[in-house]
């Protein structure tokens, strides 16, 4: 039985019951048209619901079941207390006291494991316990730096100081690169998803999950930014566009490129290396090669050599924020010169 037909089943009891139910006490027809049209309407209320939680994680439904309960609980002990010291006061108000307090713990019970719950963890309270008190310092991470994945290395060093903010739209977003139908977008968004987990399970780093958005801005990288300055937070990214946009509008940015770049080893005019040749440059003559850590170096008159390993002496460097590259000529010309 498919779960349409048992959903179509439940409404038509709920029907069923609340026509023999009111038809009972109030009698035809006001009675039968009453608890149908209840028993419609429950059932239908029933169904909405069951449909929106299982779209839920399962965690976040227990969570806030035990928040519930929590919330009645406490709610009834806060009652008792409040009956007997208001009891002078207010007699006869002992009912509408209990049930108000009741339904408030209940709310806020449920409320604070909605929202805080996924804080609520094993490793959280290690994170909890080893934590000492300071200012709060914000980091926020955009799609483009989680997918890198470097994060989660510079993160490990312990050099990324503060909490890491990753704001519900920045999630919104990895999912629905995870979720394409391109197979190399789905592959970086669901390596981003592992990142953002990996990132988590680390005791020594507080990451948190905002829920501050600005309906009125579309763009994710506006929202970002405006984000960061109410946050008071810098922006943490590999993306040169959104760099230049959020110093403009006076927000800090930490540029993992720019970091990469300030840890290559320095290389100076004059100094010899040894490249393989790959491809041809855009220049006239021109070979291109690659270092390890993928500086591009530009090889004068290397065009010839395409394929092989040759010895190269430097001749300048050019830094720029979207990397370095290496000007080079072959050293037999170098030396000849």
């Amino acid at each position: 039985m498919s779960a349409s037909m048992v959903r179509a089943l439940f409404v038509l009891l709920c029907a069923a019951l609340g026509l023999l139910g009111l038809t009972w006490h109030v009698g035809p027809p006001w009675g039968a048209v009453g608890g149908v049209g209840g028993g419609l309407a429950f059932g239908l209320l029933i169904v909405a619901l069951e449909r929106h939680l299982a779209r839920l994680p399962g965690r976040r439904i227990l969570q806030a079941l035990g928040g519930l309960l929590a919330g009645l609980l406490g709610g009834y002990l806060v009652s008792i207390f409040l009956s007997r010291l208001l009891e002078s006061l207010l007699p006869g108000a002992a009912l509408l006291i209990e049930t108000l307090c009741v339904a408030g713990g209940a709310y806020l019970g449920t409320r604070l494991t909605w929202e805080k719950g996924a804080e609520w963890s094993l490793v959280s309270l290690l994170r909890l316990l080893k934590e000492q008190p300071r200012a709060e310092s914000y980091k926020l991470l955009d799609t483009s730096v989680i997918i890198d994945g470097r994060i989660a290395d510079i993160t490990e060093t312990g050099f990324l100081e503060g909490t890491l903010v990753i704001p519900q739209f920045i999630l919104r977003e990895l999912q629905h690169i995870a979720d394409s139908s391109d197979p190399l977008k789905r592959n970086r968004g669901r390596r981003g998803l592992d990142i953002l987990q990996k990132i988590q399970k680390k005791v020594d780093i507080r990451v948190e999950i905002s829920d501050m958005d600005f309906p009125e801005i579309r763009e994710v990288d506006n929202k970002l930014v405006a984000t960061a300055k109410a946050l008071n937070a810098k922006i943490v990214t590999n993306d040169f566009n959104l760099n230049k946009v959020a110093e403009l509008r006076g927000v800090g940015v930490l540029n993992i490129n720019e970091l990469t770049n300030a840890l290559r080893p320095v290389v100076l005019p004059g100094e010899d290396m040894r490249v393989y040749v790959l491809k041809e440059g855009k220049e006239y003559n021109q070979g291109i090669a690659y270092l390890d850590d993928g500086t591009m170096v530009v090889v004068d008159s290397g065009r010839r050599h395409i394929g092989q390993t040759v010895d190269v002496c430097v001749t300048s460097v050019l830094q720029t924020t979207a990397g370095r590259m290496i000007f080079s000529r072959l050293k037999e010309e170098a030396e000849a010169a």
